[in-house]
């Protein structure tokens, strides 16, 4: 299987279509590293359909895509990709254990994220939930990021409120 092919042949990009390009990528590490050369691809919906297998993947065997995670982190400083492909980095890295390394740089971005009204609600809802995880270990930021949640939730939707209101009972 090309993955690149199978990504760039259907109209629509169904999940059982994905969930297909998912096993074959994560049958070994060469096959992966196809699937995150597509994520990285400058096809916008090459990119973005790949961000959906490589989430499934991440799901299915969450080693694999360790070696990855500055990648990932990488994307969420990007502008010019689709919004699939920051949704399923975050998605990602609230599951896995963050490298020491990139908490900065992520907890600058997910706060950014937060920050920005244009920013997708999925998008906020995942930043959330990263930067939750992430105050475990840096407890300075709980008082932040409660302040967030507490003066978006009149603003903004029931996703975001349901998640902020999960988090806030947390902290």
């Amino acid at each position: 299987m090309n993955i690149r092919d199978e990504l760039s042949k259907q109209q629509i990009h169904f999940k059982k279509h994905a969930l297909a390009i998912t096993e074959f990528a994560v049958s070994s590490d060469e096959t992966f590293k196809e699937l995150i050369d597509c994520f990285l691809s400058t096809d916008i919906r090459v990119a973005q359909r790949a961000a959906w297998s490589v989430s499934w993947a991440a799901h299915k065997k969450p080693e694999i895509v360790e070696p990855y995670i500055g990648i990932l982190v990488d994307q969420l400083k990007r502008t010019d990709v689709h919004n699939a492909v920051i949704r399923n980095s975050l998605r990602i890295l609230e599951d896995l254990i963050i490298p020491e390394e990139f908490h900065g740089e992520v907890m600058d971005a997910c706060f950014q994220f937060l920050q920005k009204r244009e920013t997708a609600i999925a998008i906020k809802a995942f930043a959330l939930t990263v930067l939750f995880n992430l105050s475990k270990t840096y407890p300075d930021i709980k008082n932040e990021l409660r302040l967030i949640i507490q003066e978006n939730m009149d603003y903004e939707t029931a996703a975001y409120r349901s998640r902020g209101k999960k988090i806030l009972a947390r902290l």
